[in-house]
């Protein structure tokens, strides 16, 4: 392994998305699990990673404001030379799907100039050739794309735990084409515990079993099970959350008074975006 050649090694860039209300150490321990994982392969150099939180339109319940959730993300990561937050998902008016927010990322690494318009959030018409021809355009990468070896635009990978993925399986949660192109065009890494039940999920689902070699399956062996919504419940009781989150963010939850009975209840009876959408969607 030692021996390859790093340009020909696959780059990845790692998208998470999520409300991050509010950013844990869990987190950010998904970036490095599978970083470590791609890395042991010998196929991939992952290049950056980047936390999406989702918008206010989301309309979960407890969410609080995006200017909050995404100023933590970027305290907690402010010392990570790789992983960055990004707040074109968090700054849209209307809620967006997660392949929207894949799309947008993608669109992002072909063109040179940063583009915030949705209008470039296009889909991957065609899995793989598009990677290898668009960049022939732009004068940066045409030394590298000169060689069959070498994919020159990063692929940009879904990011998530085994509950997101089993979310797939939750009526009007995701559309079906959404789920498709997600696994044939990006692709999936999931961090799951061991002794999980993903694989099964995987093999009772005949688009995820289709694109399974595109789904990263990542054994996480020193288990954690820090979630947003313990933080939160930890917080209204007023209990303790230093080392569950970093020092930096527990520091501005306290300042700001963040987390507490009245900013749970926020959304409460609220149908959840996109469960509202495609609901609609199917109706008409």
């Amino acid at each position: 392994m030692a021996t390859e050649d790093p340009d020909k090694k696959t780059e990845v860039v790692l998208l998470a998305c999520g409300s991050f209300n509010p950013i844990t150490n869990m987190h950010l321990r998904l970036f490095e699990l599978a970083r470590d994982y791609f890395h042991e392969t010998g196929k991939y150099k992952v290049i950056k990673g980047i936390i999406s939180p989702v918008g206010d339109a989301y309309k979960k319940k407890g969410l609080i404001s995006a200017n909050h959730r995404v100023t933590m993300a970027k305290l907690a990561t402010k010392n990570s030379d790789w992983v960055e937050v990004d707040d074109w998902e968090s700054s849209q008016s209307e809620w967006l799907e997660t392949l929207r927010v894949l799309r947008y990322h993608h669109q992002k690494l072909l063109s040179p100039e940063p583009t915030n318009s949705l209008q470039n959030a296009i889909p991957l018409t065609k899995p793989g050739r598009k990677r290898k021809q668009e960049p022939n355009r732009h004068d940066p990468v045409k030394k590298k794309s000169q060689s069959p070896d070498i994919k020159s635009v990063p692929q940009v990978k879904l990011l998530c735990g085994s509950d997101m993925l089993e979310s797939f399986g939750i009526p009007n949660l995701w559309k079906l084409e959404d789920i498709t192109e997600i696994v044939e065009n990006h692709g999936l890494v999931c961090i799951s515990r061991a002794g999980n039940s993903v694989q099964k999920f995987i093999y009772e689902s005949d688009i995820l079993w289709r694109h399974k070699n595109n789904i990263h399956l990542v054994e996480e062996w020193i288990t954690n099970d820090i979630s947003s919504t313990k933080i939160r419940r930890a917080l209204r009781r007023g209990q303790s959350i230093r080392y569950l989150v970093p020092d930096v963010v527990q520091a501005y939850i306290e300042k700001n008074n963040l987390y507490s009975p009245e900013s749970e209840d926020r959304n409460a009876g609220v149908v959840l975006a996109p469960l509202q959408k495609h609901a609609s969607d199917s109706k008409n």
